[in-house]
């Protein structure tokens, strides 16, 4: 990026940036300093402002839509360096900016402490300085940048700004109030612009902002960074959700949208989901077996689950397995039993009959085993329990990338063409025996 920039933008040819970089250790410790800090050198295409990228008609958001780690922060710390200094237009006051976080302690530790934050960036000589008691950044210029937490919208009534910087917007409880007051409040100068940085979620607020005529959208992957990321991050977050939704999502920075006529909805999940398990009553492992044992064949689904105190539905674990052997998987089912202190196996048997059982008892001839056989279709019987994430009732202790992913795409199908929904089929029996039956249900355990 260095070479191509210097060479198109400064120096004329190839020849004259390997002089440069050979002449590098000559030049004065100043202005090596300030080189270092000319963003527009070092950044990729796509972490430039749009006006500066491809000289595109004026915005008035530039939304910034990347994955994990594909450089959105210092993005947006850079933008507003050039603003707060003048780097665009040196005309008029000092700038005065707005910096928008889910809380004012995400503004503190990313926005601002954080390695690609706005302290991080600046040489010495154009430092801000930090006012904890006023909880403001002042530049040696005058320019001020204000903190607002997007939990308290009415903080933004009142104040007015030049500019803002709003991070994670996607995470803000009250995203689109937030917005709007900051809107109200963007009114100096000639043309107040905001920048919102963000991993990108099917919100309703996030695509009407981007289809708003005033924004601009900029797209960028985590593999556009990979430069500046560990290659163990990279090669395990490939292996982990490369094809899956949360990938797309979170990877690649996709607005992934639910399959039309899906059972399921993602914000079903996600508004649901805990970090902990709850105090717990009956636990089941079901286990959706495959067919047939080998490397094409569908996986065997194991999904771990529980009934809480609270009467709802708690998803544990899937311990999903693929291409291996009957004793493989019942090894696995049963391990999940034991690991969980479950009360019981509820196995699908449509295709093994009674041999299913014996292959778990093989395992563990001690476990008790609860026997279902599919009579209906796989949409009608997973109907009523996509019908229990409708009404709150489910929740997932953590996050489940690929049973998620079958989730939010199975449609009227009832599948994904010639593959089996394994992980969700599971699910269903799960939360069917837990959920939906007159199974009694134990005393309560602790967790």
């Amino acid at each position: 990026m260095l070479r191509r920039v210097l060479s198109d933008f400064a120096l004329g040819s190839t020849t004259e940036l390997d002089r440069l970089i050979a002449e590098l250790s000559d030049w004065p410790s100043d202005v090596l300093e300030l080189f270092y800090a000319d963003w527009a050198v070092w950044a990729r295409d796509d972490q430039l402002p749009p006006a500066t990228a491809d000289a595109m008609a004026p915005w008035r958001t530039w939304l910034f839509l990347g994955g994990r780690g594909a450089g959105k922060t210092r993005a947006g710390a850079e933008w507003v360096r050039a603003e707060a200094l003048s780097l665009c237009n040196s005309t008029g006051a000092p700038k005065r900016i707005a910096l928008v976080g889910e809380t004012i302690r995400d503004v503190r530790s990313t926005m601002i402490d954080g390695p690609s934050g706005l302290l991080a960036i600046h040489a010495r000589r154009e430092q801000p300085t930090f006012e904890t008691a006023r909880n403001r950044l002042v530049w040696p210029n005058g320019a001020i940048a204000q903190l607002f937490s997007a939990e308290r919208p009415a903080g933004l009534r009142g104040p007015q700004f030049h500019a803002a910087w709003c991070d994670e917007l996607v995470k803000w409880r009250h995203a689109e109030e937030t917005w709007d007051m900051l809107q109200f409040a963007l009114r100096l100068g000639t043309s107040p612009r905001a920048v919102a940085t963000t991993t990108p979620k099917p919100k309703p607020f996030l695509k009407r902002l981007m289809a708003d005529a005033a924004t601009v959208v900029t797209r960028a992957s985590t593999l556009a960074n990979s430069a500046n990321l560990a290659p163990s991050f990279i090669a395990e977050m490939q292996r982990r959700y490369r094809g899956t939704a949360l990938g797309r999502q979170e990877l690649d920075g996709e607005v992934i949208a639910e399959t039309s006529g899906a059972l399921w909805r993602r914000d079903w999940i996600d508004d649901q989901r805990v970090s902990s398990k709850p105090e717990l009553g009956r636990i089941v492992v079901a286990v959706d077996p495959p067919v047939t044992a080998h490397a094409k064949s569908d996986a065997c689904g194991i999904v771990v689950a529980a009934r809480g105190a609270d009467q709802r539905g708690y998803v544990l674990a899937d311990r999903t397995l693929k291409g291996r052997s009957p004793k493989v998987w019942a090894d696995a089912v049963v391990g999940a039993f034991h690991d969980f202190d479950a009360d019981a196996i509820v196995a699908e048997v449509n295709q093994g009959g009674d041999l299913v059982e014996q292959i778990i008892h093989q395992s563990d001839a001690s476990v008790p085993i609860r026997k279902v056989r599919a009579t209906r279709g796989k949409w009608v019987r997973a109907e009523p329990v996509a019908a229990l994430y409708a009404q709150g009732r489910v929740a997932h202790v953590g996050v489940f990338d690929r049973l998620e992913d079958q989730m939010l795409r199975f449609g009227t199908d009832g599948g994904f063409g010639a593959r089996s929904p394994d992980r969700l089929d599971a699910l269903v029996w799960a939360l069917t025996d837990l959920m939906l039956t007159q199974a009694a249900v134990p005393s309560l355990r602790k967790v």
